[in-house]
C-alpha cells in the first residue's frame, strides 16, 4: 500500500509539473526542459545527503551512458513539452501513454527480446487508440488541404516524445544493472540542464515574475515526483504500482478543464481507454512472464 500511495502522489506532482509548464505560455520548449532539469537538481540532491549517500550519488563508470540517457531524455521531453504548449492537457497525457506500448516495439527491436502474439496484438490495440486520440488533428485525414496547424505538430511532437521516452527507458535499463538509482537521477538531471542550454541560441525569451515562479516550481516538482517515484519502486513490485500511472489522465482531465477550460472530446476518451486497456494488458503479461522466469530459474537451481 505504500508503494502505491507512493506511486499515485508521484503521478499527481508529476501533473502538476506539466499543468505549471503549460501555464508558462510563450516559453520555448527548450527553456522549459532547461528548467524543469535544473531545478530539479536541488530536491533530488537534499534527498540523496539526507539519506547519506553522497559519498557515492556522483561516482559512476558509465559517463558516455548518462550522456546518452540525458540527451535522449532531453530530446523526449523537448517533444513532450512542445505538445503540451499546443494541445489540451488530458489529450497531451493521453498520446503519451504510447510510452509503455513502444517501449515493446523498441524492446523487440533494439535488445532482440522475444515478444509474442499476445503481447503484438496488445501493442497494435494500443496504437489504433493512439490513431484516434490522434485523428481529429490531423486534417489531411479528413480531406482538409491544411495539415492541421500546430495542434497537428504537436500531435505528433508529443507522440515522437513518447517513442524517445521508451528509448530512454531501454537505455536506463541498462544503466541500472551497473549503477545506484541515486547515481541516475542525479546525473540524468545535471546532463539534461547541461544540454539544454543548447537551445538558448534558437529563442530563449526573458520570462515575467510569473512565468519564472511557474518555471521554478515545475523543476521543482519534477524532482519531487522522481523521488516519489524512485521510492515507489522500493516497497512494491513494478508490475503491481505500473497501472496506477494511468490515474493521471482522470487528475490531468479535472486540471485541464478548470484550468485551461479544456474539454475532453469523444475520441479522446474513447482512445485513451483502448491505450490504458493496452498498457494494463501488457503489465499482466510481463508480471506473468516474470513469475514463469521465477519458476524457471527456481527448478534447474540444484537443491541443496
Amino acid at each position: 500500500m505504500l508503494g502505491i500511495g507512493l506511486k499515485v502522489a508521484s503521478v499527481c506532482v508529476f501533473v502538476c509539473m506539466s499543468s505549471l509548464l503549460k501555464a508558462s505560455d510563450g516559453i520555448p520548449a527548450g527553456q522549459l526542459v532547461f528548467f524543469r532539469s535544473f531545478f530539479a537538481i536541488f530536491p533530488v540532491i537534499a534527498f540523496i545527503a539526507w539519506q547519506g549517500q553522497m559519498s557515492v550519488a556522483f561516482k559512476t563508470s558509465e559517463p558516455f551512458s548518462h550522456f546518452w540517457r540525458g540527451f535522449v531524455g532531453v530530446s523526449a521531453m523537448s517533444l513532450s513539452f512542445y505538445g503540451l504548449t499546443k494541445l489540451p492537457l488530458p489529450e497531451s497525457i493521453a498520446i503519451s501513454y504510447a510510452t509503455p506500448l513502444l517501449t515493446v516495439v523498441c524492446s523487440a527491436i533494439f535488445l532482440r527480446e522475444t515478444v509474442r502474439l499476445y503481447r503484438w496484438s496488445a501493442v497494435c490495440f494500443g496504437l489504433v487508440g493512439v490513431l484516434i486520440i490522434l485523428w481529429p488533428r490531423m486534417s489531411f485525414f479528413t480531406g482538409a488541404t491544411e495539415f492541421g496547424g500546430g495542434e497537428a505538430i504537436g500531435a505528433l511532437a508529443t507522440l515522437g516524445g513518447a517513442g524517445l521516452a521508451a528509448v530512454a527507458m531501454l537505455l536506463v535499463r541498462k544503466l541500472v544493472q551497473t549503477e545506484r538509482t541515486p547515481t541516475i537521477v542525479v546525473y540524468f538531471s545535471i546532463a539534461s540542464s547541461l544540454i539544454a542550454l543548447v537551445s538558448f541560441p534558437f529563442g530563449w525569451v526573458w520570462p515575467t515574475g510569473l512565468q519564472a515562479t511557474y518555471l521554478i516550481m515545475a523543476g521543482i516538482a519534477g524532482g519531487v515526483a522522481q523521488i516519489l517515484l524512485t521510492e515507489s519502486y522500493r516497497h512494491a513490485d513494478m508490475s503491481t504500482i505500473a497501472p496506477f500511472e494511468y490515474t493521471s489522465m482522470l487528475l490531468g482531465i479535472t486540471i485541464g478543464y478548470l484550468l485551461f477550460g479544456d474539454i475532453p472530446t469523444a475520441e479522446m476518451i474513447t482512445g485513451a481507454v483502448i491505450v490504458i486497456s493496452a498498457g494494463i494488458f501488457i503489465i499482466y503479461r510481463e508480471h506473468r512472464l516474470g513469475l514463469a522466469r521465477a519458476r524457471a530459474r527456481k527448478a534447474s537451481t540444484p537443491q541443496g
